[in-house]
């Protein structure tokens, strides 16, 4: 695991972030750079969804 992954769940799961399509930009800006991988986009993105 990486620390970007680490850090966005972190947010995710206090919902310490301004709104969930900003979180959203975030996560598809870090799987762009390749920060995190494609799974684990997915499983922030559904975290994300279900918060």
């Amino acid at each position: 695991m990486n620390l970007t992954y680490i850090g966005c769940k972190s947010v995710i799961e206090r919902k310490s972030y301004v709104t969930k399509e900003d979180m959203q930009q975030k996560l598809d800006i870090f799987l762009l750079g390749d920060r995190i991988t494609q799974e684990q986009y997915t499983e922030l993105a559904t975290s994300l969804n279900a918060a």
